[in-house]
């Protein structure tokens, strides 16, 4: 028996269902296009739509992909675009919006907020924010509130306590920081939510692009401190977002 119908057994879900041929309901079959293979399953999966990481993708494999997933989801996002890039999904849906600190394009169709409290995202740094703001952005889309935080560095201490209250009235707080990093220890001692960290590539030599932040956060001696990869504002958000839904 596999680990997957083990859990199932054990769970008495019934994620084994078959629907037919022998296959099952996690098997949903996707949609090529000439260039890609949009997973127009996922969202009933794990709560999103696929997402589409728009780095190395040309325009043509944009507009296919963003026409299959637009027209099968409400809400959608686009990662790491530029502005070109955006305006090739916007030429199949309109309605793309677009986040330029962050990065993000985005439809946005459904506005109904459906996570249980609020999401903070903290940045240390004003050079931080568009890691912040992707992780933002993202957090909206899927539902979220969001209460947003930013340049509040260790260096001047006093700014990141004046807010210590309305992020303990949060659900979630993401922390993002570069440099040597020591922004979420603050936080995670500070308040009572689960801190998700957030490395940046910002900072000075040995910095080593982000690297001396992730492993500063790692090594936190603060409790409830998790960490996610280096300029990943996304994939803190979906995190958050799935703590924020629980």
């Amino acid at each position: 028996m596999s680990l997957l119908s083990s859990r199932a057994s054990l769970s008495g879900r019934g994620n084994r269902r078959t629907i037919s041929k022998g296959r099952t309901d996690m098997l949903r079959p996707t949609e090529p296009t000439n260039h890609v293979v949009p997973d127009t399953d996922r969202e009933r999966r794990v709560g999103f739509a696929e997402v589409i990481y728009c780095p190395g993708k040309t325009d043509d494999q944009l507009r296919d992909v963003g026409k299959t997933l637009f027209a099968n989801h409400e809400n959608v996002l686009a990662t790491r675009a530029t502005p070109g890039q955006a305006d090739a999904l916007r030429s199949v849906a309109p309605e793309v919006l677009y986040n330029e600190p962050g990065r993000v394009a985005y439809v946005h169709r459904d506005q109904t907020i459906t996570g249980v409290g609020t999401i903070a995202i903290i940045s240390a740094g004003t050079t931080d924010i568009p890691v912040a703001e992707e992780a933002a952005c993202t957090a909206e889309v899927m539902g979220n509130r969001v209460h947003r935080v930013y340049d509040v560095g260790v260096a001047g201490l006093h700014r990141v306590l004046a807010h210590r209250d309305e992020l303990e009235d949060t659900h979630v707080v993401i922390v993002v920081a570069g440099m040597e990093g020591a922004l979420p220890s603050v936080v995670g001692g500070l308040v009572s939510r689960p801190v998700i960290a957030v490395p940046t590539s910002v900072g000075y030599g040995t910095s080593f692009g982000g690297v001396t932040a992730l492993l500063g956060m790692l090594n936190s001696c603060a409790p409830g401190v998790t960490v996610v990869n280096i300029d990943n504002g996304f994939g803190a958000a979906f995190a958050a977002s799935r703590i924020n839904h629980l």
